[in-house]
């Protein structure tokens, strides 16, 4: 139970952090929510002394994360507006944490705001990630078994060798299912929850075969490794998924992650000890090493097989196939009991510890569970608290990793089984989504204690218990309840944006047209939309089989360019594996045929139209296209060009400079506004031509119609937003607003239809679509801008392994734009990949191109006034105050801005040489 919140506490927030009652447990939002800001300011002063001396992890962590949320949400009367030093941003941007939060600190102690808060907050934040990715690294380093991996520093000190079975020619195969959640009790098997709450981390999982439905004949390991030994000194890497393979030459080469799409076979070699990683920064040639472990002129090659199951299928494909190359590769090294079979326990778990530092090797990574498949079987996997020989005794409340528990015959017994398989339909939705987000939100919240997300994450932990419950009574439908009341509540109060409106409507339309014959829904993994599971009575499921792939494919084709979505939906068959990871010799390992290794470039397929059609149909303007070429090869324009000269004398706004409108909006004013909108002299534009890869991590989908928060129990998109404030607007003065939304070739085509099925979700005034008549074909970048971007322009660097991975992938775009030739046209893709909308500048000329603005003013021959945004500003509005305001002055074009935070990176007004 949580104590009862006050409205003050006569305790310090160290003192939460050090309890060990029930104190330890209160929201920081408690404590915070009536205290002055005076008393919250000492807090700050006395955690941030804290943090920098205590030696426990939880304790430290826990005040970095008070100290960041107390600056970015709770000292809510500091002024808005003050200066965040350069020093301290160049600190920021290094990862210099400390150094940063040092020179901000100065700042804040003199001039406290809101400005120098948001530094700080981000500071403490990075700061804590930054400390628990240390001690998980540092654990996984001190791991019993791993410590030979960190102490060869010469290809010929290698003590490991390879099979003499290999060096014959036989070659080694390593089988390995993934594993497939039922419960993972609110994320908990992410390592600083299961490090400091070994109690409350607790997941049930099963290792499962899978099978395509309509691809396959019957489920089987889904992840293949193949190794053999090849007669020449080289490492060949393949694989037959990814239709990519490679041969490496030197050392140095296996730890460059990014510069192929074999990465993360890279870091299997690495992390099983092949090359092991106490060698990265040898320049020596492979063959130093072969001779050592295999013999002279002798090389490997390690072969990968995932059958079809895609990214975004929540069943941690990544670990487990990066588990079953270390699997193989300490079994050919003579790492484990057993050159072929089962492993044993000690064996898996080794394996485990070093798929962890196989992820952080490549840049990624998830929580413990994930590796789930190389144990057989139903099993329960529980946090535990360290023991003395542990690395992380005396540092944290829990182990880095957690005990995995075998269900028995009477816990999960042989009914159950059949009755899961003879009900459940698992499925990949198509959706493909970074998770990491997520799990970044989730151990903030867990950190910070908020007093739903507490509740939540305990009711998790009991349904867990009831599922176990469900288990020995072979209850399905009891099953099915728990995980759909799993879904919908503790987990979304935790997350909310582990659901998502794909999800929600393929569960709706399934509940309606199945009835009572559907009894529930299960997401797997960190999100929905990707891997899920439906649950069917046994006499349903063989049409539902069917069905529910009719409903996801008619649901997705409704969606796809609102959300991010890498392939088609499919549904697959499985069966609970009982072997977890194993090996076996095999006649030969799969191979790519030639066609294969060339498919990986994209271009029109015969019934796609070409890139030539598409341009001739946009309008391309081929001579200002060979122009702006010319311009770009000689250096005139370009990435370098575009910036102030170095002698620019950039100052502060005066205050006379800008209008602060809640000063200067007055009744009469506010009335000024209202009577231009009563007159309908107003309109709005929406600038809706972007796919909104930001907030999609990547993934392209029309912004404008992304679906993006839940509001009122429904999720919304930005351009029912936008059109709801026009309507409110509308409704106040009067007079419906004219509301026109520009669009591209990218995004026109989408929106129409969703404004088309939405039935312009009930907007009755003017509503226009300004399709864009202007288009960009891509040019493959210089080598001086791509390196004028990372070299002279100040980046964000990223945690110590990510970088380098980030640097790889640097250096092999400027060897791609060498080879394809700097400023060529880039047609090596898709032709729509090939193309880009020209930018927001063109949007107000394309009223006039497209004929738009000639009909809004034939239908209001009074409009005078536009309010142009950005589709995802959300705060954008025709305010009444602030367009009296903009009618007081004489200017013909006016900006809303607001005071600058850490996080506002884009453009900010400033005086340039005194103007």
């Amino acid at each position: 139970d949580l104590p009862a919140s006050k409205d003050s506490y006569d305790f310090s927030l160290v003192d939460i952090i050090l309890s060990e009652d029930e104190r330890r447990h209160i929201a920081l939002a408690d404590y915070c929510c009536n205290a002055p800001t005076d008393k919250l300011l000492k807090q700050c002063e006395e955690l941030d002394r804290f943090s920098r001396t205590s030696e426990n992890l939880y304790e430290k962590v826990r005040a970095l994360f008070f100290l960041y949320a107390i600056h970015r949400f709770h000292l809510t009367d500091l002024p808005a507006a003050g200066s965040i030093p350069y020093e301290g941003y160049k600190n920021l941007l290094d990862r210099k944490f400390m150094d940063a939060i040092d020179v901000f600190l100065k700042i804040h102690q003199k001039e406290p705001s809101k400005a120098i808060s948001s530094a700080l907050a981000k500071s403490y934040y990075h700061l804590g990630f930054q400390t628990l990715a240390d001690q998980v690294r540092l654990s996984v380093k001190n791991f019993d078994g791993n410590a030979f991996l960190f102490q060869v520093l010469e290809p010929n000190k290698h003590p490991k060798k390879i099979h003499s079975d290999l060096i014959e020619g036989k070659i080694l195969c390593e089988k390995t299912p993934v594993r497939m959640d039922l419960s993972h009790c609110g994320w908990s098997d992410i390592f600083f929850l299961g490090m400091d709450f070994p109690e409350g981390a607790r997941v049930l999982n099963a290792s499962v075969d899978l099978a395509v439905r309509g691809r396959h004949e019957f489920p089987e390991p889904p992840i293949e490794s193949y190794l053999e030994v090849i007669s020449e000194p080289v490492l060949k890497l393949t694989s037959i998924d990814l239709k990519c393979s490679v041969t490496l030459t030197h050392i140095s080469e296996v730890f460059d992650f990014a510069r192929d799409y074999v990465g993360l076979l890279k870091a299997g070699i690495i992390a099983s000890g092949i090359v092991p990683p106490g060698l990265e920064g040898s320049t020596a040639p492979l063959g130093d090493l072969f001779d050592t472990i295999i013999g002279p002129g002798k090389g490997l090659h390690l072969t990968t097989k995932v059958n079809d199951i895609p990214k975004g299928s929540r069943l941690a494909v990544s670990t487990n196939l990066l588990g079953s190359m270390i699997a193989l590769g300490m079994r050919a090294t003579g790492q484990t009991d057993c050159l072929a079979g089962d492993l044993l326990e000690e064996e898996r778990r080794l394996v485990a510890a070093r798929a962890i530092l196989g992820e952080w090797l490549g840049g990624s990574g998830g929580g413990w569970q994930d590796s789930g498949g190389l144990w057989p079987g139903i099993k329960l996997i529980e946090g535990v608290k360290p023991e003395k020989e542990d690395p992380e005794h005396g540092l944290s409340r829990g182990r880095l990793l957690p005990l995995h528990r075998r269900l028995s015959d009477e816990e999960a017994p042989s009914e159950l089984i059949k009755a899961l398989q003879d009900s459940l339909i698992l499925v990949h939705g198509g959706m493909a989504q970074n998770v990491g987000p997520v799990l970044e939100m989730v151990t903030e919240r867990y950190l910070l204690r908020s007093s739903e997300e507490w509740k939540a994450r305990h009711e998790a932990l009991q349904i867990l218990d009831n599922i176990l419950d469900s288990f020995k009574e072979s209850n399905i439908s009891k099953l099915a309840k728990l995980t759909t009341h799993n879904f919908f509540e503790p987990l979304q109060t935790i997350i909310p944006w582990a659901s998502n409106l794909y999800t929600e409507t393929l569960i709706e339309r399934t509940r309606a047209r199945y009835g009572d014959n559907f009894l529930g829904f299960w997401m797997l993994g960190g999100c929905s939309g990707g891997g899920m599971g439906f649950i069917f009575k046994p006499e349903s499921k063989r049409e539902a089989l069917n069905g529910i792939q009719e409903i996801m494919l008619k649901t997705k084709r409704e969606m796809e360019h609102a959300l991010p979505f890498a392939m088609d939906p499919v549904v697959y068959d499985f069966s609970i594996n009982n072997h977890g990871t194993v090996s076996e010799f095999c006649e030969a390992a799969p191979k790519l045929s030639d066609k294969q290794e060339g498919s990986k470039k994209r271009k029109a397929t015969d019934n796609q139209v070409t890139l030539e059609d598409i341009l001739r149909d946009l309008g391309f303007d081929s001579k200002e296209h060979e122009d702006q070429r010319t311009s770009y090869k000689n250096r005139e324009i370009g990435l370098k060009q575009n910036r102030l000269a170095m002698d620019s004398d950039i100052q502060n706004v005066r205050p006379e400079d800008v209008v602060a409108a809640e000063e200067k909006i007055t009744d009469a004013v506010r009335e000024r506004g209202m009577a231009e909108l009563k007159k309908g002299s107003v309109a709005v534009v929406s600038l809706a031509a972007g796919v909104g890869s930001r907030w999609t991590q990547g993934a392209g989908c029309v912004k404008a119609i992304h679906p993006f928060c839940k509001l009122k129990g429904k999720h919304r998109s930005f351009l029912e937003i936008h059109l709801a404030k026009s309507r409110r607007m509308s409704e106040l003065s009067g007079t419906p607003i004219v509301h026109v939304l520009t669009t591209s070739h990218m995004t026109n085509g989408p929106l129409q239809s969703y404004l088309r099925r939405a039935n312009n979700h009930d907007y009755v005034g003017p509503l226009y679509v300004s399709k864009g008549k202007s288009v960009g074909l891509r040019l493959v970048p210089t080598t001086s801008d791509l390196k004028f971007a990372w070299e002279e322009k100040q980046q964000q660097k990223l945690d110590e392994q990510a970088q380098k991975v980030v640097e790889s992938a640097q250096r092999a775009l400027i060897g791609w734009a060498e080879s394809c030739g700097e400023a060529s046209d880039y047609t090596d893709n898709l032709p729509l990949q090939c193309l880009h909308p020209v930018g927001h500048y063109y949007e107000i000329p394309n009223l006039l191109l497209n004929g738009t603005l000639q009909k809004m003013l034939e239908e209001r021959p009074q409009l005078k006034y536009l309010m142009l945004h950005n589709i995802d500003t959300v705060g954008a509005d025709v305010d009444p105050g602030l367009l009296g305001l903009f009618l007081e002055g004489d200017s013909t074009l006016g900006f809303e801005v607001i005071p600058r935070e850490i996080e506002d990176i884009g453009g900010g007004l400033a005086r340039v040489n005194g103007k």
